[in-house]
């Protein structure tokens, strides 16, 4: 099965996009709760100015019920794109492919992208190779957010700070069985300049 899955991820990081016609959102509101404590340590990965991956992406095989990390942006998450419409395309941040599938069949992470003038994180999910993605909320620029995804039978349970939200899983394997999923930017556009994202598991 490893064998087969190694085949299917050697381009793991290529990922589809997603497009939005909706109109500009509304700015950001930075009332709720943000930590603002940094974890001991952390890796900061950068996605280079025209490329989609960031480097410290490897394939690292995961078998967890959850994965809890701490994430920070910086300015560099501050982003327009040539093509207003891919404005509205999901970077992806942080998640595993699950089932024993390539994640384009089954996987769950954080999305994020820069638009409205706000940074927003999304959940973003395959089942059986259909996608679905969902606004978790607006975070600022600079302090620690803390994420968490946990696989809960047939759903996932996404976690930023206090706020909670789950999409459907129909994965069958008891726990998230699959790969890491690391930074990303796109879309079909590649970096517009180097993008940094400093992360720490939990």
């Amino acid at each position: 099965m490893k064998n087969i899955l190694l085949a299917c991820v050697l381009a793991f990081a290529c990922t589809a996009c997603s497009k939005g016609n909706d109109p500009l959102p509304a700015p950001p509101d930075e009332s709720g709760p943000v930590t603002t404590v940094a974890p001991a340590t952390s890796t900061v990965y950068t996605i280079k100015k025209g490329e989609h991956s960031s480097d410290g992406a490897m394939l690292n095989w995961i078998d967890t019920a959850a994965m809890h990390f701490s994430v920070r942006f910086d300015s560099s998450a501050v982003y327009t794109t040539q093509d207003k419409q891919n404005q509205y395309d999901i970077n992806k941040l942080y998640g595993f492919a699950d089932n024993g599938a390539q994640h384009h069949q089954y996987s769950a992470r954080f999305g994020w992208r820069w638009s409205g003038a706000a940074l927003r994180l999304f959940a973003y999910v395959y089942n059986a190779g259909v996608r679905q993605e969902a606004e978790l909320t607006t975070v600022p620029i600079g302090p620690w957010i803390q994420c968490a995804i946990s696989v809960q039978g047939n759903e996932y349970v996404f976690v930023v700070n206090d706020l909670v939200r789950t999409m459907p899983r129909t994965s069958t394997t008891p726990k998230a069985a699959g790969y890491m999923l690391y930074p990303y930017f796109g879309g079909d556009e590649v970096a517009p300049h180097d993008v940094r994202i400093e992360i720490r598991n939990r």
